[in-house]
């Protein structure tokens, strides 16, 4: 069998046997969505096993209340961990994913995805390796969450999320989502920064004035 474009991404296919990946190719659909499409929300049950070709999913909790926590974000070459352990459980959604840019994904039927987990073992590996990385992260940001101090993840955060030219286009919400914690108190914490010469600040967006330092204090214990 003649391997696909759309397996070049994801190395652990390339050791499926034929017997596997032909229905694998055959049964999957490569789907395209538009930058904030709703991917899946709770109370949905996953149709299909997700690869990410292109573009960026950022699956979020949203309490009662309206407050958001970004848990992690699905990038080109990985899978939706949430939507592995749904699958595997028959269990409905208790977060959303949404396309945070346009979206390019190979769509693996719910039929296919448990005919391949019990008939493959490289299939099997394949997807339980990629979901214990991400459940691995996922302690991670807890670990920060709950014990982390916000002044170092913050600066942190604006690091990883600043454009070549030092800038970051979110608003303060959007930040508290990011770090799971109040707008008001990532607001207090700009301010501090501002206050320091660290970064300007205007709406909805931040610009780094010193990277320098925020990179010290990212770098703290």
């Amino acid at each position: 069998m003649s391997i696909p474009d759309w397996t070049s991404h994801f190395p652990g296919l390339r050791k499926l046997e034929p017997s596997i990946g032909r229905p694998l190719v055959e049964n999957s659909k490569v789907v395209k969505l538009a930058a904030g499409t709703r991917i899946f929300g709770p109370g949905q049950s996953p149709e299909a096993y997700l690869l990410l070709l292109d573009g960026t999913v950022r699956v979020q909790q949203v309490s009662e209340t309206g407050r958001e926590i970004v848990l992690y974000r699905v990038s080109a070459g990985e899978s939706c961990a949430l939507t592995t352990a749904c699958l595997m459980g028959y269990e409905e959604y208790q977060a959303e994913g949404v396309a945070e840019t346009d979206v390019q994904a190979v769509a693996i039927p719910r039929t296919t995805f448990d005919e391949l987990i019990a008939r493959s073992a490289e299939f099997r590996r394949f997807v339980f390796t990629a979901f214990s990385m991400r459940v691995t992260n996922l302690f991670k940001i807890i670990d920060e969450v709950a014990f982390s101090r916000v002044d170092i993840r913050l600066a942190q955060k604006l690091l990883e999320l600043a454009d070549s030219q030092g800038r970051v286009a979110l608003t303060h919400q959007q930040l508290a989502s990011e770090l799971g914690t109040a707008r008001e108190v990532i607001s207090r914490q700009l301010h501090e920064f501002q206050r320091r010469n660290w970064i300007s600040a205007t709406r909805g967006e931040i610009s780094l004035v010193s990277i320098k330092d925020l990179q010290k204090l990212a770098g703290a214990p």
